[in-house]
């Protein structure tokens, strides 16, 4: 998959399943995942944004439903630490290789703790960034956490 994402071709590589749902994005979009779920149609609670925080000074993904919040409390005790904040957009885009907004929760470029959202393993399938806006891919909860190497905890509030 030559012209595929890093999380799109760590998929493809190891052979695990996954639809990609391409959509048209609008620049002028205010919040990328509201954007997804409305042009896919698909529930906000089955679309996992994917942001990252600092905890206790450290970089550390979060992956929550696009209808909730990041608890930042929740994450940095998920983490291992006391203290979360959200980090600096411009680390954020380095550390993972992707554009804000278009954050997949796999194949960064740094190695991240990535913990996901325990509701997401209550579907079927889940959907997630694939590696740039406009394009989300759907895949099994426990192939998300067990590709991003992550933790589920109930870090995601309304």
């Amino acid at each position: 998959m030559a012209t595929g994402t890093p999380a799109t071709n760590l998929l493809t590589k190891a052979k695990v399943a996954f639809t990609l749902h391409p959509y048209e994005h609008d620049p002028r979009a205010e919040t990328f995942g509201d954007e997804a779920a409305a042009a896919l149609g698909v529930e906000p609670t089955r679309i996992f944004k994917t942001l990252i925080a600092t905890v206790d000074g450290r970089l550390v993904c979060g992956v929550v439903p696009v209808a909730a919040r990041l608890d930042l409390k929740a994450l940095a005790a998920a983490a291992g630490g006391k203290k979360a904040a959200m980090a600096d957009p411009a680390a954020a885009a380095r550390a993972t290789g992707y554009v804000v907004g278009g954050i997949s929760p796999l194949g960064h470029r740094s190695r991240l703790p990535v913990v996901v959202d325990s509701s997401a393993l209550g579907f079927a399938t889940v959907y997630v960034s694939a590696g740039k806006r406009g394009l989300q891919m759907e895949l099994a909860p426990s192939d998300l956490v067990r590709m991003a190497g992550a933790t589920t905890a109930p870090i995601a509030t309304s």
